[in-house]
C-alpha cells in the first residue's frame, strides 16, 4: 500500500441497514476506503429517505448525512431472484450490516449469520439492536430514545429539578456505529489471522451505557443513585457555565495549580482567592454554589471574549458556548476540514459534517455523494454478470 491510498480500499460492505446506527457504520467504513453496497427497498429506500422537513430538492437532510460513500442498490428480499442477487454479493463482500432485529425475520429473508457464513465463511457479520441477539429483550423493537431512556442516561441529564432530557442528537445509534465499525475493523485483523470472518452483535442500549462508564464506577463504588448535577462536575470546582456580559461561556479549573493562575489573573487573590470557604477543591465543592455566584457576579461585567482571551495565555482551558452555525463557521473547525461539501445528481452542492478520523498514510477520501434510491442498480448488477437484458426483466417483474 503507498502513502494516500484509504486502508479499506479491497474491501467490500454490504449495507443493509436503516435509520442511523448502521448507515453511520457503513458511511464510516466507506470514508475509510470500503466499496459500500447499500441495499434498499424497491419504490422505497431507506426510511429515513422520508424522514422530514428538511429536504434538500426532495432529498432528505438526514438521510444525506450519514450515507455518503454508498452506492444504492435496489433488491426485493421477499423474491427468490432477490435473494439470490443478494447471495451472488456475499460470496465475495467482507462485511454485512443488518439491523432487522429478530433472528426469525432474518432467517425468513435468508440473511441470517448461519445462511450467510455457510456462503462465505470469511464474511464478517454485524447485528445491529435496540437489545442485542441475546438475554430476555431479544427481538424487541429498539430506538435511540428508548435505549436513552433504559440507559440511565436520561434520567442523569438536566438540573436537579428538571424532568427526564433527552440528548437532541442519537447518540445512542451513533455510539452503536462507532462500536459496529470498530469491531469490524477488528475482525478484519483477527480474519487476517484465521481466514475466517465472524458474527458481531451490537446493541444500542449497551452503547448507550458507555457514555456514563464513569458514573456507573461512581455507583459501584457507593452503591448510591447517582444524582442529576446539570452543567457542575461532580468532583471539580469551577468546571462550568458563567454568564458573561454578551453570552454563555465555559472554564474548567480543573488544579490547585490552575486556580491560582486563575485568581492572580481575575485579581481576586486577596478575596476570593483569601476565602477559606475556597481555599481547596474540596472545600469550593462544600460550597460551590456561592462560589458561582461570585465569580459571575464579575464574569457579566465584560463580554466573553474578554475573559477567554485573558485565561487562554495562562493556559487556563475555556470556550465559548457556541450555537451550532458559529460552530461549524470556527476558523479551526473549518482548518481542520470538518464542514465538506459533495456534489449530488438532484439536491446539487450538499454541506455535511466530514469524518474527524486523521490518519497520515491512510486518509479518509470522499468518493460519492448520498446516492439517489437505486442509483447504481445496473452499474452493480452488471458487475455481477447479468447483460441489460437480465436487468430489465429484474427491474419488470420488480426484483430491483
Amino acid at each position: 500500500m503507498t502513502p494516500s491510498q484509504p486502508s479499506l480500499q479491497n474491501i467490500t460492505v454490504i449495507d443493509m441497514t436503516e435509520a442511523m446506527a448502521g448507515p453511520y457504520a457503513a458511511m464510516l467504513l466507506g470514508d475509510l476506503g470500503a466499496n459500500v453496497i447499500k441495499i434498499e427497498r424497491p419504490g422505497v429506500g431507506d426510511s429515513s429517505r422520508g424522514w422530514g422537513p428538511p429536504f434538500i430538492e426532495g432529498e432528505s437532510a438526514y438521510f444525506l448525512s450519514v450515507n455518503r460513500n454508498k452506492r444504492s442498490l435496489t433488491l426485493n428480499l421477499k423474491s427468490e431472484d432477490g435473494r439470490r442477487i443478494l447471495h451472488k454479493l456475499i460470496k465475495d463482500a467482507d462485511i454485512f450490516l443488518t439491523n432487522v432485529p429478530r433472528i426469525a425475520s432474518q432467517r425468513k429473508l435468508q440473511i441470517d449469520y448461519e445462511t450467510l457464513s455457510a456462503i462465505n465463511p470469511r464474511l464478517i457479520y454485524c447485528a445491529i439492536s435496540g437489545y442485542g441477539m441475546t438475554g430476555p429483550y431479544a427481538g424487541r423493537s429498539g430506538y435511540d430514545v428508548i435505549a436513552q431512556g433504559e440507559s440511565g442516561t436520561m434520567a442523569l441529564t438536566g438540573g436537579p429539578d428538571d424532568p427526564p432530557i433527552r440528548f437532541p442528537g442519537p447518540m445512542a445509534d451513533i455510539t452503536a456505529g462507532v462500536y459496529t465499525a470498530l469491531s469490524a475493523l477488528a475482525a478484519l485483523i483477527a480474519r487476517g489471522q484465521t481466514g475466517r470472518g465472524q458474527f458481531i452483535d451490537t446493541s444500542l442500549l449497551e452503547g448507550q451505557l458507555t457514555w456514563v462508564v464513569n458514573i456507573i464506577g461512581s455507583y459501584f463504588a457507593t452503591g448510591k443513585r447517582p444524582p442529576k448535577r446539570g452543567n457542575y462536575h461532580p468532583a471539580i470546582t469551577p468546571y462550568e457555565p458563567f454568564n458573561a456580559a454578551d453570552k454563555p461561556f465555559i472554564i474548567g479549573v480543573g488544579t490547585e495549580r490552575l486556580w491560582g493562575k486563575f485568581v492572580d489573573v481575575m485579581g481576586i487573590a486577596d478575596t476570593i482567592g483569601a476565602d477559606p470557604r475556597f481555599k481547596t477543591n474540596a472545600d469550593r465543592l462544600q460550597h460551590r454554589q456561592e462560589l458561582h455566584d461570585a465569580l459571575e457576579a464579575i464574569f457579566v461585567t465584560q463580554p466573553a471574549d474578554h475573559w477567554l482571551d485573558m485565561f487562554r495565555p495562562l493556559g487556563i482551558p475555556c470556550g465559548p458556548i457556541n450555537h451550532l452555525d458559529e460552530t461549524l463557521n470556527d476558523p479551526h473547525i473549518r482548518a481542520r476540514g470538518m464542514v465538506l461539501s459533495m456534489d449530488h445528481p438532484v439536491a446539487g452542492e450538499v454541506r455535511m459534517l466530514a469524518n474527524p478520523m486523521h490518519l497520515s498514510e491512510t486518509p479518509v477520501s470522499y468518493r460519492l455523494a448520498p446516492p439517489t434510491l437505486g442509483q447504481h442498480t445496473d452499474e452493480v448488477l452488471r458487475e455481477l454478470g447479468y447483460d441489460d437484458a437480465s436487468i430489465a426483466a429484474l427491474r419488470e417483474s420488480g426484483v430491483v
